[in-house]
């Protein structure tokens, strides 16, 4: 195991990003890196808590807000909003995150509050979403048809014989 007290914020992004254009995104010393990331800029958001929320909402067969998802962390929306998205972001975090335990991408189901009836995206949070995705060694041709393809893996994922994030029953 690295012990990453020695290693500099950069190293750490570099080591990261080495990684993903490397394609070893499922890698263990990559997940860990995640990890390491997270609690250094977490600033309050937990990729285990996001996930479990996350989870919580795919097994009830419903999308998740922004929203809710700092609601989960026990912050405000306003210390959040800013800590969510963008290269690096909490979203990012979690959606390397997935790609390095296996699962499927439930950054899918994180939606803005007026789209939690039909899951979409707007068009730059999609592109944010599938260039996270392509990052980590995702292949996607057509976005809207990538997203939707997500989602279902999610709620497919949570049904009566999945497993949780940390590899227990349901």
């Amino acid at each position: 195991m690295v012990d990453f007290t020695t290693k500099t914020d950069d190293e750490i992004d570099s080591w990261i990003a080495n990684h993903e254009r490397h394609k070893k995104t499922d890698s263990d010393l990559y997940r860990n890196l995640i990890l390491e990331r997270d609690r250094r800029f977490g600033r309050g958001l937990n990729i285990h808590v996001s996930m479990r929320a996350m989870v919580d909402a795919a097994k009830a067969g419903r999308f998740i807000s922004y929203g809710e998802l700092a609601e989960a962390n026990g912050i405000a929306w306003s210390k959040a909003r800013h800590l969510m998205n963008g290269k690096h972001g909490h979203l990012d975090n979690l959606l390397a995150h997935c790609q390095a335990q296996g699962l499927p991408l439930f950054t899918a189901i994180v939606v803005q509050k007026g789209k939690l009836n039909t899951g979409e995206m707007d068009d730059f949070t999609l592109d944010g979403f599938v260039e996270g995705a392509q990052r980590i060694g995702r292949n996607v041709t057509d976005a809207k048809s990538f997203l939707k393809q997500c989602q279902e893996e999610c709620f497919a994922w949570t049904g009566p014989n999945a497993n949780t994030p940390t590899g227990q029953s349901n």
